[in-house]
């Protein structure tokens, strides 16, 4: 995944942000207990909000507490411990991380990435034994991602981003067997491909610049137009999609039996998913506003 899952800040009630916030660091605590110190620079909004969207369809009260850490020395920050939730997130952060490393290197064949993913492998042998069969399954269907990728002969846009869909949906639905396994898989489904085709639009002018492959760019630019033209050209329909892909994740999360943070869950949601649209695009009110 890669951070694009957030609150927007706007519509967020006081109580909520900070709710996420201790969710946030807590996640942050979790990597550094339960896996090591360096997989916290690899710390995800997105996985903050698998830990909030799993620890909301339990009647479990989470257990907050200050903390001070390198960053919050003095003042110290309020998190959420000892929860199963983020532990799981923890896991997936740092899975999620080890191969985005190792697609860097066989992108750009990046030093930097190549001694990250040797460091997050290591990482990796913490993996609790419940969670082995995760790491099993991640690469498997990442495996085929990038195969696909890489002869993408008549493939559609829906074709490409299956795969980053089905990975999501995993991650979502697998942590617990019970009846929100269905609803979790199909909006962890319609969440990963939302992800996969902001984030190739995200990229587009960095990847048409450099000859990599986009996904966008190769199911939509058939005439080989520059950048400038063609992100013109396709935005409508991109936003179509994302809008068509945001609005089936709140469809099935309504189908969720959800017993807390159901207000914070919507913002995101709702809200956060078209606020993070309006940024890529381009069409923000404020061109300076930052991220959450």
């Amino acid at each position: 995944m890669f951070g694009y899952v957030t609150p927007c800040k706007m519509e967020l009630k006081v109580k909520d942000y900070e709710k996420f916030k201790a969710y946030y660091c807590g996640l942050c605590k979790s990597i550094k207990t339960n896996i090591g110190n360096l997989p916290r620079m690899a710390l995800n909004y997105d996985m903050t909000f698998l830990a909030i969207l799993l620890d909301s369809l339990n009647d479990i009260d989470p257990i907050y507490t200050k903390q001070k850490c390198a960053i919050h020395a003095f003042k110290g920050k309020v998190i959420i411990k000892n929860n199963s939730c983020l532990d799981y997130a923890a896991f997936c952060n740092t899975a999620l991380s080890y191969y985005k490393f190792l697609d860097n290197v066989n992108d750009d064949n990046s030093a930097k990435s190549k001694i990250f993913s040797l460091l997050f492998k290591n990482y990796l042998k913490k993996t609790p034994t419940n969670f082995k069969k995760h790491i099993t399954q991640i690469e498997n269907i990442l495996t085929r991602l990038y195969k696909l990728e890489a002869n993408a002969i008549d493939s559609s846009i829906d074709s490409l981003a299956h795969h980053f869909a089905d990975l999501t949906g995993f991650i979502l639905s697998s942590y617990n067997n019970d009846d929100n396994k269905e609803p979790l898989y199909w909006l962890g489904y319609n969440l990963g491909k939302w992800i996969y085709i902001i984030d190739a639009f995200d990229d587009l002018k960095d990847d048409i610049a450099h000859g990599k492959f986009n996904a966008v760019n190769f199911c939509f630019n058939k005439d080989n137009l520059c950048y400038e033209e063609f992100s013109k050209q396709i935005q409508q329909r991109i936003d179509f999609i994302l809008g068509t892909c945001a609005s089936q994740c709140i469809y099935f999360l309504n189908k969720l039996q959800l017993k807390k943070n159901e207000g914070l869950l919507y913002n995101i949601l709702q809200y956060g998913l078209l606020e993070k649209m309006d940024k890529v695009f381009k069409r923000s009110a404020d061109k300076d506003e930052k991220s959450i």
